[in-house]
């Protein structure tokens, strides 16, 4: 799944080529993608409006239009690729914006997990952005704001690195690195970090993340950021994904387990 280096890596990709272009048509060949919205009104709403600017929040990127925000959450393996006017539609291509008459953006996605919301602009705190929490660089993101959201936590710190609604952008990849930097085991208690854990948390989030941007992002398995362009981060990952490999600090073999259903590397001598 993207998580937010490659996002923030598609945004600076899409926004190069549609900075000040105009949405003059969209065709949505596939509902769910925009879930409760209206269709019809989506499509109305959204002609003529000219993209000013592309933001990212979390894994979202908001398309900042002239009185709406275009929503888009990537999920699996959602992409965005450029066609020709009326070239061939191609399966898993769900939806189709026509960029000033002049090509198409299209979305990808094989999973049909992606989503998208179309909302005015003063009503953006009643979408799934206002359900965020911070972002990872926010000055707000201290150890006081960590200790007061895990203090009632008994779930694993793996788990709450993937909580959206703590900080924002930390996926599977990135939890497994930022815990390795950090030398914490991902089983560990949120209730039973201490101030260092949480400390070195935030300190770590940062590095990985500035790291893995720098970087283009992770390409594992099908993702890629834009058609053609892969990242390289996964050439840097210490643990994530290998399984069976000597830890890059202590020579120790990197083992792999389920945390509450998802996939967790980390080496045990380094991270008890």
């Amino acid at each position: 799944m993207p998580e937010l280096p490659e996002v923030e890596t598609v945004r600076k990709s899409l926004l190069l080529k549609l900075k000040g272009k105009t949405i003059k048509d969209l065709k949505v060949l596939h509902n769910n993608v925009f879930q409760s919205q209206n269709i019809e009104e989506v499509i109305k709403n959204i002609k003529n409006q000219t993209i000013r600017d592309i933001k990212r929040r979390g894994k979202w990127l908001m398309y900042d239009l002239d009185d709406y925000y275009l929503l888009s959450h990537l999920r699996m393996e959602g992409k965005y690729i450029y066609r020709d006017i009326n070239e061939k539609i191609e399966k898993h291509e769900l939806v189709i914006f026509n960029i000033d008459n002049e090509f198409e953006l299209r979305y990808k996605d094989v999973r049909k997990f992606g989503k998208m919301y179309l909302v005015l602009k003063d009503e953006l705190d009643k979408s799934p952005i206002g359900k965020l929490g911070l972002e990872p660089w926010d000055k707000n993101l201290t150890k006081e704001y960590l200790k007061n959201a895990y203090k009632n936590k008994k779930l694993s710190i793996k788990t709450l690195l993937l909580d959206q609604s703590i900080i924002v952008g930390i996926g599977n990849i990135y939890a497994d690195e930022i815990l390795f930097l950090s030398k914490i085991n991902p089983y560990k208690k949120g209730n039973e970090l201490s101030n260092k854990n949480l400390e070195d948390i935030i300190k770590n989030t940062r590095i990985v993340l500035d790291k893995a941007i720098k970087a283009g992002g992770t390409t594992i398995r099908s993702y890629t950021s834009e058609e053609g362009v892969t990242g390289l981060f996964q050439n840097d990952l210490n643990v994530h994904k290998r399984e069976g490999e000597k830890c890059p600090n202590c020579g120790n073999i990197i083992i792999r387990e389920k945390i509450n259903g998802r996939s967790s590397y980390y080496c045990n001598k380094c991270q008890k």
